[in-house]
Order: C-alpha cells, then sequence, then structure tokens
C-alpha cells in the first residue's frame, strides 16, 4: 500500500480521501475533449439537482450535483451522502454545447458528461487521478443533507457587513465582519482557517465553525471579521500555488485593516487560527505588535515533517493498522519528506522521491505483483504533491521560533481526541517553545473532542460529517471567557 497522504485541518486532504479514498492524485484538467457538435443547451435547463451512483468494487457510493446560476455563471456543490458529506464545493462548471464539464480541484477529480436532449439524464466519466468510471446523473430532488442545529440563522442581534479587504501582494479578500450591537470600540478577532481551499465559514461536511464560533463572540460582544482564503469563493489571487507564508501575508494584511476599521478598539485586537491557521496566527503575531492576543485551536506547536509523520501514526493507529505497517510508513514517510525539502534541482528530488517510492513497494510483503503495479502508478503523481508549493513549504515550516518570540497572552486548545494534530505531542512543543518567552499561555487538552471540536467516538476524520454538532459549547464558553477576561 502507498504511503498515507497527509491532511491538515478540514480541507482538501480529508475531502479528496472521502471521494474513492484515492489518495495523492493528480488535478484532471477539463476542457480536452471538443463540445458535442449539437445544438447548444442554455444553462437555465439543467439547473437543480441530479444523481447517479459510482460502482467502486463491491461498493455503491451515490452522488449528487446540485447546479445554480450566480453573477458569474454556472455553479456546482457534490453531495456525497454515504459519506456524511454535504455542499462540498467545486472549482469550475460549465456547460458547452451539451457537454457539462465539473471540476473538483481539492479531490483532484472532474466529471464530463452528455446531456441528452430530452434534459432526462447526464452521461459521462467521474475522474480521479488514474481511475475512470462510468457514471450516469438523473434528475433528483435536493439531498436533505444532515441535521446542522448549531449553525445560527437570522435575524442576529448584531449587525454583519459582507465586505472586501486587502489580503497579500495583489489580493482581495471577500469576508464578512459582525459587529455588535453599540457604538463600541469593540474588542475584535480575525479568523484564520485550517488546511485545503476554506471559505469564510471554514464549510466541511455541512458544518460551518467559524459560522458558529463568530456568532457566538459576537453575541458576546466580541467583532469578528471570517474571510474566504485566497481564490476561494469571492476572493481574488491562486490558491493551489500558495504557501503557509502567503497566507500569513493574507492574515496580516487583513488584520491591519480591521485595526483602522471605525468602531474596532485596535488595543483589543486579536488572531483565532483553526490548524494550520493557529500556524499563520502565530507567524503574524510574533511580527506584527497590533496582534494584542492569539488562539490556537489545534494549532501545531512541532515542525511540519514531525507533525506529519504523527498524524499519519495516529490516523493509521486509530484505524486498527498493525504497529509493523506503522513504522514502515513511518519509515518511508521520513525519507520521501527528506528528498523534498533537499536543495537543489525540484526534478532530480521528483526523480528520487519516484525511485524511492517505488523500490518501497517493490519490498512490501503481502502485497501481489498486481497490487504493487497499481500502487506504483501513483509515484508520479505522489511526486508532484509533495514537491507542490504547499506541500514543500510546510514540511520545511517549525512554528516555535515564532511562538518563542510571542510576548502576548496566548490561548492553545486541543481535543484529546484530535487525530490530525494531536493534542499532547503538540501542546508539550507549544508551551517548551514559549517557556522562555514573556508571553502568558493557557494550555488545554479538552477531553473527548476531536480536530473540529466536536465529541467524538473515535477521533477518526470519516467521523466528522457524521456528528450533528459543529463546534463543543464547552470550548466555545471557554474562548468567550478568555477573550472577555483579558
Amino acid at each position: 500500500m502507498p504511503p498515507h497522504s497527509p491532511s491538515l485541518g478540514g480541507g482538501s486532504s480529508l475531502l479528496r480521501a472521502l471521494v474513492l479514498a484515492l489518495a495523492l492524485l493528480p488535478f484532471p484538467v477539463l476542457g480536452q475533449a471538443s463540445p458535442l457538435p449539437l445544438e447548444g443547451l442554455g444553462p437555465e435547463s439543467i439547473l437543480g439537482s441530479w444523481k447517479g451512483e459510482l460502482q467502486v468494487s463491491e461498493r455503491r457510493l451515490p452522488l449528487v450535483f446540485n447546479l445554480s446560476l450566480g453573477k458569474d455563471g454556472l455553479r456546482a456543490t457534490m453531495d456525497s451522502p454515504s459519506q456524511g458529506a454535504w455542499g462540498l464545493p467545486t472549482s469550475q462548471a460549465r456547460l458547452e454545447g451539451r457537454r457539462l464539464s465539473i471540476l473538483m480541484a481539492a479531490l483532484g477529480a472532474s466529471f464530463v458528461g452528455d446531456v441528452d436532449p430530452a434534459v432526462l439524464s447526464i452521461t459521462g466519466t467521474w475522474s480521479q487521478g488514474a481511475a475512470s468510471l462510468a457514471l450516469r446523473l438523473e434528475r433528483t430532488g435536493p439531498s436533505p443533507g444532515p441535521g446542522r442545529p448549531q449553525t445560527p440563522a437570522p435575524p442576529f442581534p448584531y449587525k454583519t457587513e459582507e465586505l472586501r479587504v486587502p489580503g497579500g501582494p495583489g489580493v482581495s479578500l471577500a469576508g464578512t465582519l459582525a459587529l455588535p450591537a453599540g457604538p463600541g470600540p469593540h474588542p475584535a478577532v480575525l479568523l484564520v482557517s485550517g488546511g485545503g481551499p476554506q471559505d469564510r465559514d471554514e464549510t466541511i461536511l455541512g458544518h460551518k465553525p467559524f459560522l458558529v464560533i463568530a456568532d457566538y463572540l459576537c453575541r458576546r460582544g466580541i467583532a469578528i471579521l471570517r474571510l474566504d482564503d485566497r481564490g476561494v469563493g469571492a476572493s481574488t489571487g491562486k490558491f493551489v500555488d500558495a504557501t503557509s507564508l502567503d497566507f500569513a501575508e493574507d492574515a496580516e494584511a487583513a488584520l491591519l485593516w480591521l485595526a483602522g476599521r471605525p468602531g474596532i478598539d485596535p488595543r483589543r485586537l486579536g488572531l483565532a487560527g483553526h490548524s494550520e491557521g493557529g500556524l499563520v496566527a502565530a507567524i503574524v503575531a510574533a511580527r506584527n505588535p497590533a496582534v494584542r492576543f492569539v488562539i490556537l485551536l489545534a494549532g501545531p506547536g512541532l515542525p511540519g515533517k514531525e507533525l506529519l509523520l504523527l498524524q499519519t501514526a495516529a490516523l493509521m493507529r486509530a484505524k486498527g493498522a498493525p504497529e509493523e505497517d506503522i513504522l514502515a510508513t513511518r519509515s518511508i514517510n521520513a525519507r520521501l519528506y527528506a528528498l523534498a525539502t533537499s536543495p537543489g534541482d525540484p526534478r532530480l528530488s521528483a526523480e528520487a522521491i519516484k525511485r524511492t517510492y517505488l523500490d518501497w513497494i517493490r519490498e512490501r510483503p503481502g502485497l501481489t505483483e498486481d497490487q504493487k503495479a497499481e500502487a506504483g502508478q501513483g509515484a508520479e503523481a505522489l511526486a508532484a504533491s509533495l514537491l507542490g508549493p504547499w506541500m514543500r513549504g510546510f514540511l520545511g515550516l517549525d512554528p516555535r521560533p515564532a511562538l518563542a518570540r510571542l510576548a502576548i497572552p496566548v490561548l492553545a486548545m486541543n481535543g484529546t481526541k484530535d487525530l490530525q494534530v494531536p493534542a499532547r505531542e503538540n501542546l508539550e512543543a507549544i508551551g517548551a517553545a514559549m517557556a522562555g518567552s514573556s508571553g502568558r499561555l493557557t494550555s488545554l487538552a479538552l477531553p473527548g473532542l476531536n480536530h473540529l471540536f466536536q465529541h467524538a467516538r473515535t477521533g477518526l476524520p470519516s467521523e466528522y460529517g457524521s456528528i450533528e454538532e459543529s463546534f463543543a459549547p464547552e470550548a466555545l464558553g471557554i474562548i468567550g471567557d478568555w477573550i472577555l477576561a483579558r
């Protein structure tokens, strides 16, 4: 089997694993086939929900595409009901002639199908990496979706404003500012999202944790700014080439905008980052005195390489993998990470990664020749993934120097069932890094909570969608009490 693909935050890596469980796959390219030379259809004719089933080995996987029109054209989201996933965003949707093309870059997947003349079905192919599966869609009603009782709904006892703020060079970020009732000036928090392309609500599997946090804190008198990541939603810029340091530039620019906003108290301005967002928050706070406090929600305290090795072992162990497999996977991943971050010609690094991975596959006991051949097909995609801008940058990042420079109050919270940023090791690393600083650290391991701060049974990402709770109420209370006590 290939080494486990890493994930950080609630974003793209988790979703890539949800659909077909095909890891480390190259992104497909839409538009290679010519549109059918038939009379074209208007996008209005295909709006609504379309359902089909993928046959994956012995398993049937229902999928639903929801098509709508936005100001910039056709839009699509995808539901995977059997996996508890609703409203998964797509990167692109377009209709050319009678050919519908939908790209899901976060999953490394696409669907291309032909609409029949009566608009009763769409017949085509689901592609993900080397896999191509037939998929026929038929009209259906909208998916009922899961229960998400914490998601707030208007009317709100506070004001909200849709706006655009500056990000890093050439980037404009779209978002929502929630302002408490009353004249202010109010304390304020900028929310910084976790890994993968995230919208302002950090939407995942029907959950909107940032919306839940914003609503709770604003009701307690704290202004909240939350933003679509660059290249996501209405924000400009390109997500695929961005690194954690680019996201830090975006957060810092947005923070400075917030400091100058009327009604905001610049002396009570903080950052709250989830997962990779915690790393970003620490980087910004270490260099910008405008930040007066930081909240690390499952933020990493270990260097990228160490964190991903720890994460993979925790996920494999929770799934019941034998210790010998865990150790073997750790060994090959450590070698691959070292190659990915080595200086020199990236083309030579790519060849070294492929060669090392293929040698490892050939030596694996218990795999048939067919299984080895199938696993080996991912070598090219594996090298591309490890040498991508974000992954290569993250592997080499160490949050500890930034944490050591913090001279402000810091709240670090993790759930004891977090398998993506395990609590004990990361909270200990944060504490050790800040031991010599003048900052004041509050470090909490919250019993029974997973990486999304839900009450969980196993902590595995496969549970996220089946849990109705979006964010544990006790965690919300701790955040609010801590901010107001500062």
